[in-house]
């Protein structure tokens, strides 16, 4: 089973997260996240809101093994910008890059004069934009004129190889849904590990396949897993509410059963149990909010390399 961990709010300035996500590597995980496109300075307006995909480029640069990625909101990027960006890391790092994109809803990015929408419109966009992506990986010339993709005899060199980069695509609602059956590699399934909730948004996800003649067991899985050692249960909940306000509807009855929480022991134990229940390619440790000291003993106390989690299958 491969692991991954997440170092997400912006909690750690370059210095810490380099070191972090070294140590990662060294400890066996598959792939290290770090935040996005900037979209949080409202809720961090005195942290160092680093450039998502300057420290996806920097990070593969000093790394050797472990796959880098990021979020991409898809209005932040023109789609062949994007394209071009994403061949070039992937002929520098070789398998290294790990796509990632999604919609985004972070009113603040207005402040760039970047066309926030409607969430129809977002959906819109990264819909024509991923289309145009695989167009361009494979090397076509391409001409768009969409809503709002539009391109002129665009052309991206290098092509990454066979013309394809895997792209994972997060979502949890059915129109998202509709666009990881369109267009993704991997799901990244944006809800709380709760089987009822996931499950619906699998059925939802497989019926949307079908209508595109696809087999849904082709599309792989991770999901971010809230992970605290030893954690107080209710200023974890606390926790988890803070950094992950999307999830407001669901009644804390619910979320609180699905953080990881507890002992080593039980924290691994409940990892495995969760991957082998929701079919995870990749669950991915929250750490998100961890100063840098608890955020390396838990990556010591669940590392692959300390705990029997085969990195490489």
């Amino acid at each position: 089973m491969k692991l991954g961990v997440y170092l997400g709010w912006h909690t750690h300035p370059w210095e810490e997260l380099l070191a972090l996500v070294l140590r990662a590597e060294e400890l066996g995980y598959a792939v290290a996240f770090a935040d996005g496109d900037v979209s949080m300075l409202d809720r961090r307006s005195e942290a160092d809101c680093l450039d998502g995909w300057t420290v996806t480029t920097a990070l593969l640069a000093r790394t050797s093994r472990i796959q880098i990625g990021s979020l991409r909101l898809v209005h932040h990027w023109n789609a062949a910008r994007l394209a071009q960006a994403a061949a070039t890391a992937e002929r520098l790092a070789p398998g290294r890059l790990r796509f990632q994109i999604s919609i985004g809803d972070r009113a603040a990015d207005a402040g760039f004069g970047l066309p926030l929408g409607s969430t129809l419109q977002r959906i819109e966009r990264l819909d024509e934009t991923l289309d145009a992506l695989r167009a361009l990986w494979r090397g076509e010339t391409v001409t768009r004129r969409g809503r709002h993709v539009q391109l002129e005899a665009a052309r991206v060199r290098p092509t990454p190889p066979g013309g394809h980069l895997p792209i994972t695509v997060a979502a949890g609602r059915p129109r998202m849904l509709e666009l990881v059956a369109a267009h993704a590699d991997v799901w990244e399934v944006n809800l709380p590990p709760l089987r009822e909730r996931v499950e619906r948004a699998a059925e939802r996800l497989a019926e949307a396949c079908q209508r595109r003649e696809r087999d849904p067991a082709r599309i792989q899985r991770s999901m971010l897993l809230f992970t605290r050692i030893e954690g107080d249960p209710d200023r974890s909940l606390a926790e988890f509410r803070r950094l992950n306000p999307w999830f407001r509807s669901i009644p804390d009855a619910e979320v609180a059963p699905a953080l990881v929480l507890g002992d080593p022991p039980r924290c691994r134990s409940r990892i495995r149990e969760i991957s082998a229940e929701l079919a995870l390619a990749l669950p991915v440790l929250d750490l998100s909010g961890l100063e840098a000291g608890a955020t390396r003993r838990l990556m010591e106390a669940l590392g692959p390399a300390n705990n029997r989690v085969d990195a490489s299958t």
